[in-house]
């Protein structure tokens, strides 16, 4: 999708999205099983928020809050939404499914109307039914695996493109390079393992590069020497490593060690400016990546980037334009819903028609997901990831 033009956008972020008036006996997040008390008008527009706080994936984590207190500053500084200003309340999933059971269930107790969180997929996936279950809808700005899309669950909206489009464009890349063979490394969690089966399945298609090896490796480990033997056993001209970032600076940097000349690559997980800090300036140079879009890569974002390296006098990174854009679409659902009923948002997302986000005007499929991913191809160059082709 074409991004808006980013100069009047924070204007957008208002404009057009917020009307003012007071909710008459609206529903908390409470639903099926939560508190039925009737909000006040006074009271504030809770969001919730999962993110790495700790553990190995904890850089991600203030790029997404970050943002997503950006949003909720200047919506609330033009008025708030409904005549009530916007909370974020945020909770350390980790990247652990059990200690992201544990923040939503924390999040619910603290009465929040909508989650706006949600990285990692596999401590995403768990969360599902604990937000189901207090009539909480999520939008989920950067956990997409194609797992969470076959829950089926009418609550759960994915604004990041699905594993399935990022296996897309991971195949349509290699063969673009012109690859005869490619070795695909996973580490066994939901996302990981969906995007590499899933573009194994592509490459083995007809007149695709073939898929010599599907390769899975324990993660938190700092010695993949089998891995990678195995790997160069292959021959291979692409690897594409599906998993985050701490593993894959690592595989990267042993790769090149071991004599390794052929294409790496990386899925969305690992963009991260540690992946080039683990790997190493020399290893990490001419990594691809995944990706859908970053700052860096938006047409136009100079004004948003300004505003926040003002606020946090610090760069915006990975996920943190769907994360200010997940605090957007839920102060709009909440507009158009009337209020924070969780059966009224949940219509009021499904209803989404045009509405205008970095990846471009919004529509949901009837899966709750992007109508397009959006992934792009990046490179490493030097001490950032750039642009390499749009794949538009």
């Amino acid at each position: 999708m074409r991004a808006i033009p980013l100069k009047s956008f924070t204007s957008l972020a208002v404009l057009g999205l917020l009307a003012t008036g007071c909710g008459q006996g609206l529903l908390g997040g409470g639903g099926d099983g939560g508190d039925k008390t009737a909000d006040k008008a006074s009271d504030p527009i809770v969001l919730g928020m999962l993110i790495p706080q700790s553990g190995s994936e904890a850089a991600i984590g203030p790029y997404m809050s970050n943002a997503a207190q950006l949003a909720v500053d200047e919506i609330n500084a033009k008025g708030g939404v409904l005549g009530r200003k916007l909370e974020l309340k945020t909770a350390d999933d980790a990247c652990d499914a059990q200690s992201a059971a544990a923040g939503a269930n924390k999040l619910v107790t603290e009465g929040v109307n909508i989650s706006v969180g949600g990285y990692c997929s596999g401590a995403t996936l768990p969360t599902l039914p604990i937000f189901g279950k207090a009539n909480i809808p999520m939008i989920i700005p950067a956990a997409n695996s194609q797992e969470l899309v076959d829950q089926k669950l009418k609550h759960v909206f994915l604004i990041n493109g699905t594993g399935s489009q990022q296996a897309t464009a991971a195949e349509k890349w290699m063969t673009k390079q012109g690859a005869k063979s490619a070795v695909l490394m996973h580490d066994n969690t939901s996302y990981s393992k969906d995007i590499a089966l899933r573009t194994k399945a592509l490459l083995d298609a007809p007149g695709g590069a073939e898929a010599a090896l599907v390769e899975t490796v324990t993660p938190k480990e700092s010695d993949y020497s089998a891995n990678v033997t195995n790997v160069l056993a292959k021959k291979p001209d692409f690897v594409y490593w599906t998993g985050y970032f701490q593993e894959g600076g690592l595989i990267a940097r042993q790769l090149r060690q071991a004599g390794y000349k052929g294409s790496i690559m990386v899925g969305d997980g690992s963009v991260s400016p540690k992946l080039i800090e683990i790997a190493g300036a020399e290893a990490a140079e001419g990594v691809y990546a995944t990706m859908t879009q970053t700052p860096d890569t938006l047409e136009g974002a100079e004004g948003w980037i300004a505003a926040y390296k003002k606020k946090y006098n610090a760069e915006p990174g990975p996920y943190s334009n769907q994360a200010y854009d997940a605090v957007r679409l839920a102060a709009e659902a909440v507009t158009k819903a009337g209020g924070t009923d969780g059966a009224k948002v949940t219509a009021a997302l499904e209803a989404i028609d045009g509405f205008s986000m970095f990846s471009g005007p919004l529509k949901f499929t009837p899966e709750h997901t992007l109508s397009s991913g959006g992934f792009q191809v990046l490179v490493v160059k030097g001490d950032k990831f750039t642009l390499q082709d749009s794949l538009k």
